[in-house]
């Protein structure tokens, strides 16, 4: 065997050897495409930040958390805090056997339970919105108006739709159980009736089917003060721009800012661009 060939056959087993490697881990999920996240928050005119964010990637999947808290004498701002915390915690132990609406069913009411030991009743809460993103597809789960969307060739489609007053009138509207009459008078009302930290806190808001994600999708998560701020066409065209998704996000936040509403809520943005 000559020089040569004998180098020949270093390298080539050693492609081989590089590339059961990486089966090895990628079958493990320990190899996958980085996500690309931006968040971003403003406190508005509020004398109190109570929202609140975090990620977690895990082994076998990505999570995002927002929570927009509420409540007297800073319930809010640690109800939102216990809510990210308690979802991150739980994820962190999170198995890839686990059906994931079973993951957010005990995630969300383990936040629920440990914002009623931490808080006198009625003293805080919060809505939180959270995606888990794991084999290219996208679950969700809300409680209250936290909203998640999903930004896809131009267009930023709603995926959640929440539990304020609103959208309880129009289910049961077309279910024939409230006439034309008395939704039209409903229709107007933003106020909650459902969110963590109550015990009479309801079933959660969870995906029917996964949303399988795509090269350059964007998820987005956004608190009221976000999504009710701005016109959805102005988020839409910041999301189409080429920067990076944290620079995306406060852009966003920026344009909350400069707007020129005298009472400005607390405005949050969580982006997830990539597949996992």
């Amino acid at each position: 065997m000559t020089v040569e060939v004998g180098m020949l056959f270093i390298i080539y087993a050693l492609i081989l050897a590089f590339a059961a490697i990486r089966f090895f881990y990628r079958e493990k999920g320990m190899v996958r495409k980085r996500l690309r996240v931006g968040k971003a928050m403003t406190i508005g005119t509020r004398q109190v930040q109570e929202d609140d964010c975090g990620i977690c990637q895990g082994r076998d999947g990505f999570l995002a958390v927002l929570a927009d808290g509420c409540g007297k004498n800073y319930g809010g701002r640690v109800s939102s805090r216990i809510a990210v915390d308690t979802m991150k915690d739980m994820f962190s132990q999170y198995q890839s056997s686990e059906n994931p609406a079973y993951f957010f069913r005990r995630a969300f009411h383990a936040v629920n339970r440990e914002i009623l030991k931490q808080l006198d009743d009625g003293r805080g809460g919060a809505s939180v919105g959270a995606v888990l993103i794991k084999d290219n597809c996208l679950y969700y789960a809300v409680a209250g108006n936290v909203k998640i969307a999903l930004y896809r060739k131009g267009s930023l489609i709603p995926v959640s739709t929440g539990h304020t007053i609103d959208m309880l009138v129009e289910d049961r509207f077309m279910e024939g159980a409230i006439t034309r009459e008395e939704a039209l008078k409903l229709l107007e009302n933003k106020r909650l009736y459902n969110y963590l930290g109550q015990d009479g806190f309801r079933e959660i808001e969870f995906f029917d089917t996964p949303v399988h994600l795509k090269e350059k999708d964007i998820v987005v998560l956004m608190s009221d003060g976000l999504y009710e701020g701005l016109e959805w066409k102005a988020i839409e065209d910041i999301l189409a721009g080429k920067k990076k998704c944290q620079q995306k996000a406060f852009e966003i936040i920026e344009m909350i800012n400069a707007g020129n509403g005298k009472e400005k809520d607390n405005a949050s943005i969580v982006l997830v661009e990539g597949i996992v």
